[in-house]
C-alpha cells in the first residue's frame, strides 16, 4: 500500500551513524543502504527484498543448479546468506548474473 511505503520511506529517510572505536569515535556519517540494526522490522524487510531479487532474476525457471531427491536446486537461504549452486562453473556464473542485474 501507498500508506506502508510512505512509512517505510519516512523510517529510513535521512539515517546518519557514528561508530565508537578504542580511539574515540567517529564523525557523524549517512547511511544509504541496508536496514536498521536491532530493528524489530529488519529482518521482515530483509526477506522481502531478498525474496524479490530471488523472484525478479528468474532463478525458479531456470535449469542450472543440482538435481536433489529429483529436483532441481539452484539456491540455499538462511537469515542473511544465501547459496547458489551449480554443476559447473559456467552455470554458477549465469545464476551469479542473473542476481546482479536485479
Amino acid at each position: 500500500s501507498d500508506h506502508l511505503t510512505c512509512l517505510l520511506r519516512n523510517l529510513y529517510a535521512g539515517q546518519e551513524a557514528t561508530v565508537r572505536t578504542g580511539h574515540g569515535t567517529t564523525d557523524w556519517f549517512q547511511i544509504g543502504k541496508g536496514v536498521r540494526q536491532g530493528c524489530i522490522l529488519s529482518p521482515c524487510l530483509f526477506n522481502f527484498y531478498a525474496e524479490y531479487i530471488m523472484r525478479n532474476a528468474g532463478l525458479e525457471e531456470t535449469q542450472a543448479g543440482i538435481k536433489i531427491a529429483g529436483r532441481n536446486i539452484n539456491i540455499l537461504s538462511y537469515a542473511d546468506d544465501t547459496t547458489l549452486m551449480a554443476e559447473s562453473e559456467e552455470e554458477l556464473k549465469s545464476l551469479l548474473m542473473k542476481v546482479k542485474v536485479e
